[in-house]
């Protein structure tokens, strides 16, 4: 007798087994392209010789730590309160901004406002150095260079088309008729904005404040032309400017201060996870 092929039931395992194998591989590739960089900035930064590593002679102390947060003149302290503040100004600012006209955009009809909305994402294809000639002439001539307004301004135009589309694409999922109902029960438009629209905007908003707080936190162009030294220096100009500092690539002293300064991002990223993944994902469902 001629011998059977596998059956339906083998087959259909076989091909789960082989799906499983390559979700398994994906992730571990994904994984460890994503996180090779993070663990091998942590090992330089707690090596007591950073070049043993590569030596096989490692010994681990948090003495490049200590170095960095206890040295006065590598001010890292103060390039993170000074990222902080102006990311946290222009996040919020561009928040603002970013809330009311994507509102004006999803429920007021006027018209030319898919263009407007079409207008402000072809500007954000702009490259930053577009724009550094005239954005410092401007800055100098307030008599703002080297000072945290000076960020805050560029930071928010920078970051506003982001913010734009995010709350479009939320507002965009919720019913208009919830508006028009509240209105025929006497409601204006500023109690409807502010008692209906917002708090059921409000992942939204968080996951939108969380997103341009990392983007302009992680900004290092505008930075480092618009300011001079660690009074309104960023965390990102601040690391970069420890070669100079030192004479040398200090790497073990480079590999804490950028641990320290991914730590705020890091940890906001941990704590509001879910209510950026919620943001983010509900103005994809419609009703």
């Amino acid at each position: 007798m001629a011998e059977l092929g596998p059956s339906r039931e083998d087959l259909v395992m076989r091909e789960q087994r082989l799906r499983v194998a390559w979700l398994a591989g994906g992730v571990a590739l994904t994984l460890g392209v994503s996180l090779a960089p993070i663990l091998y900035m942590v090992a330089v930064s707690l090596l007591a010789i950073p070049e043993g590593l590569m030596e096989g002679g490692a010994r681990f102390t948090l003495h490049h730590y200590r170095e960095v947060l206890s040295c006065g003149s590598l001010h890292v302290l103060d390039y993170l309160q000074n990222s902080v503040l102006v990311s946290a100004t222009a996040a919020l600012a561009g928040t603002s901004l970013a809330t009311a006209a994507a509102y004006a955009i999803c429920r007021l009809p006027f018209p030319g406002r898919t263009g407007v909305a079409l207008g402000v994402l072809g500007c954000s294809l702009l490259p930053q150095i577009s724009a550094v000639g005239w954005l410092y002439r401007t800055m100098a001539a307030l008599g703002w260079i080297n000072t945290l307004q000076a960020l805050v301004l560029p930071y928010v135009a920078w970051c506003l088309p982001l913010g734009l589309w995010t709350m479009i694409s939320y507002l965009g999922g919720i019913p208009p008729e919830i508006d028009r109902a509240a209105r025929v029960d006497g409601a204006g438009l500023t109690k409807v904005i502010l008692r209906i629209v917002l708090p059921l905007a409000a992942p939204g908003l968080v996951a939108t404040f969380l997103l341009l707080f990392v983007f302009c936190f992680n900004e290092f162009l505008f930075a480092l032309l618009l300011t001079t030294d660690w009074r309104a220096q960023t965390i990102p100009e601040g690391v970069a400017a420890f070669q100079g500092l030192h004479g040398e690539l200090p790497w073990g002293h480079i590999m804490a201060a950028s641990a320290l300064a991914s730590a705020p991002v890091v940890a906001i990223t941990l704590a509001f996870q879910r209510r950026m993944v919620q943001g983010l994902t509900a103005g994809a469902v419609r009703g």
